[in-house]
């Protein structure tokens, strides 16, 4: 007597038993692990080199079939059919979540039922990092500290901090899981002194993580720091005279800018002016306001003291500059050259007229005389030789 029929699966054992034992490789299916940003697209492929008549299956992690060969097991619009073939069952999953992350399962229903595992990872994208921890300017030399925190990464995403160009190194960075039990949130920490060239640096906070790829994720927040005032007093005209008119402006620069001004006189008990001008007239100068003018630029961090001396002894003074400096000594040169020049006209003069003088006196004793000297001394004596040469008959 027969026992009752086998179920379908101990038939198809019986079967493949009466066939033989086989363990072919060629049935054998392959996969490959995949890794997908969540809200991306997957790609699941299945292969076979000997399929033995049988078809292909994709199942997810909860062992819920997808697609047994060209047909749809699950629905889910997001699942479609890439490429069904003897060898090959290819599906796709868009806008992957992060419940999609598991181990898929392709199955080849051979006798022994041959499978192969896919394991598909959903990267979490980091939120744009937010920093924490400004609230108000700085005042100089004080500490700053500052939170730059993230949330939603997988695997935990890491921070880096910088100051304009310079990297900041952290306090020390806190991980901690999300409610959903899948992503995280990175908190990082920096400290440091803040000088006046921190007013209006940029710190700057970023995200590194694989789901970014090649873009950046980052949030920057400028800095406003207070520090002391600076002063100086600048004079309009430059270079003041007796009688004209002068402004003198006192430029008060810091964080804040000053708002306050008082003007002195050093030897004076009066301020000549208090308020928020920085200018100081004089409609027509005169030699009774020389002296030294001092400023006091004030603002909340503080005051600061700038002095100017004022000296309109001379009328008309002219600063020295360079092209002055040349125009005196091109002045100089040339009247030296034109003395010069008078000098050198009188001598030639002078020599012309001595040269004159001895060519006539050697002309005078030339007549009698064997050669130039002789000439010369006959010239100088010739009228008492001659008249001793004179003749006189009775």
């Amino acid at each position: 007597m027969l026992r009752p029929a086998c179920s379908l699966l101990v038939l198809l054992g019986c079967f493949v038993a009466s066939r033989g034992n086989l363990s072919h490789d060629e049935s054998q299916p392959t996969t490959s692990d995949e890794t997908v940003v969540a809200g991306g697209t997957v790609m699941l492929k299945c292969l076979v080199e000997d399929p033995d008549d049988s078809s292909l299956q994709w199942s997810n992690p909860a062992q819920q079939t997808l697609y047994f060969g060209e047909k749809r097991a699950l629905r889910d619009n997001r699942i479609q059919l890439e490429r069904s073939t003897p060898n090959e069952l290819t599906i796709s999953i868009s806008n992957v979540v992060l419940s999609d992350e598991g181990e898929y399962t392709c199955s080849i229903f051979t006798m022994p039922v041959r499978t192969a595992k896919a394991l598909v990872t959903v990267l979490g994208i980091p939120q744009k990092p937010q920093i924490s921890g400004y609230e108000m300017p700085i005042r100089e030399e004080e500490m700053a500290r500052l939170t730059c925190r993230s949330s939603g990464s997988k695997p935990a995403a890491k921070l880096r901090w910088k100051k304009g160009i310079k990297d900041l190194k952290d306090e020390g960075t806190d991980v901690m899981e999300d409610s959903n039990g899948k992503t995280f949130t990175v908190t990082s920490r920096v400290e440091f002194h803040v000088t006046k060239e921190d007013n209006d640096m940029e710190v700057t906070c970023t995200v590194d993580h694989e789901s970014l790829q090649n873009t950046e994720r980052s949030v920057t927040q400028k800095l406003q720091v207070y520090y002391k005032p600076t002063a100086k007093i600048e004079p309009n005209p430059q270079y003041p005279r007796e009688g004209e008119k002068l402004r003198l402006q006192c430029e008060g620069q810091g964080n804040p800018v000053p708002q306050e001004f008082l003007w002195e006189k050093e030897g004076s008990d009066t301020p000549l002016q208090m308020n928020s001008e920085s200018v100081l007239v004089f409609p027509f100068l005169n030699k009774s306001d020389s002296g030294t003018y001092v400023c006091t630029a004030t603002s909340s961090m503080g005051s600061v003291i700038a002095k100017y001396n004022l000296d309109v002894n001379d009328a008309s003074p002219v600063p020295s500059s360079p092209g002055t400096y040349h125009a005196v000594i091109g002045g100089v040169v040339a009247v030296i050259v034109f003395l010069l020049l008078i000098l050198l006209i009188f001598l030639g003069h002078y020599l012309i007229r001595h040269k004159g003088t001895y060519l006539t006196h050697e002309a005078k004793g030339s007549d009698d005389a064997p050669d130039a000297d002789t000439a010369i001394i006959n010239a100088e004596g010739g009228q008492a030789s001659s008249d001793d040469k004179k003749e006189y008959f009775i």
